[in-house]
């Protein structure tokens, strides 16, 4: 499979989905959900419209699946520790005392049910009017088998990491058992894999999860924060056949 999706990525080419840096304005919207969670679907379904609905402006979507519904039956294939240890520290910045899904987090400023359409609107409204302190640049883009390397930096005001992630732009499953069993699923903006860092330029290399397949449609989406986790910029980028 490796071999087949370097052969893909080898004809892989940028193409930048608003500008090589992000605009003055960013949304990021990180929706935690899960499989295997009876009430996540319509916020699946929201969060796929959003995207669609935005696709030309610099709203930036993921799913984050967290590993705290596995136990129930189904093992949701594109989740992990690392997203829930994420949302965690949601839960710290928003003093919660519990983590929940589906959970929609804006510009890691606030926090709602992620199928909220009411909401989702007034914070898309809101925060289309803030400006963003940092312009992230990604570039060099290199494909190894099992690994995708790249370049980024980040220009603009300090920032206290930026966020970068391999993202799957959508899968559709068959749910054979738990909560959401002989339901057909869609997920959209998938984060395969992410890494975390804290200078203003680097080198990065994202391993490519082994249910990443050569039909997948993938793009790097990159976006900075303060120290309370607050969105201060970010960027988007399609790899395209």
């Amino acid at each position: 499979m490796l071999q087949k999706l370097m052969m893909l990525l080898t004809l892989i080419v940028l193409i930048p989905v608003n500008a090589q840096e992000s605009d003055k304005s960013a949304i990021v919207l990180e929706l935690f959900t899960s499989q295997g969670c009876s009430s996540c679907p319509p916020a699946d379904e929201l969060l796929e419209n959003i995207k669609e609905k935005h696709k030309d402006q610099n709203v930036v979507v993921l799913s984050y699946h967290v590993d705290y519904w596995n136990r129930l039956g189904w093992k949701d294939p594109f989740s992990s520790s690392m997203f829930s240890d994420y949302q965690r520290n949601y839960a710290q910045q928003f003093r919660s005392r519990s983590i929940y899904t589906p959970q929609l987090v804006v510009n890691g400023s606030e926090h709602f049910t992620g199928s909220d359409r009411y909401k989702a609107d007034i914070a898309l409204k809101k925060y289309s009017k803030a400006s963003i302190n940092s312009t992230i640049l990604i570039k060099d883009i290199q494909q190894e088998p099992s690994h995708i390397v790249f370049s980024y930096r980040v220009n603009g005001e300090s920032f206290n990491t930026i966020t970068l992630a391999l993202v799957v732009s959508e899968r559709i499953t068959n749910i054979s058992r738990g909560e959401n069993r002989d339901r057909t699923l869609k997920n959209t903006n998938i984060v395969a894999n992410r890494i975390v860092k804290k200078e203003e330029s680097g080198s990065v290399s994202l391993t490519i999860p082994d249910w990443v397949s050569e039909n997948d449609e993938l793009s790097i989406i990159a976006y900075t924060q303060d120290k309370t986790l607050k969105t201060t910029g970010a960027t988007k980028l399609a790899l395209l056949k």
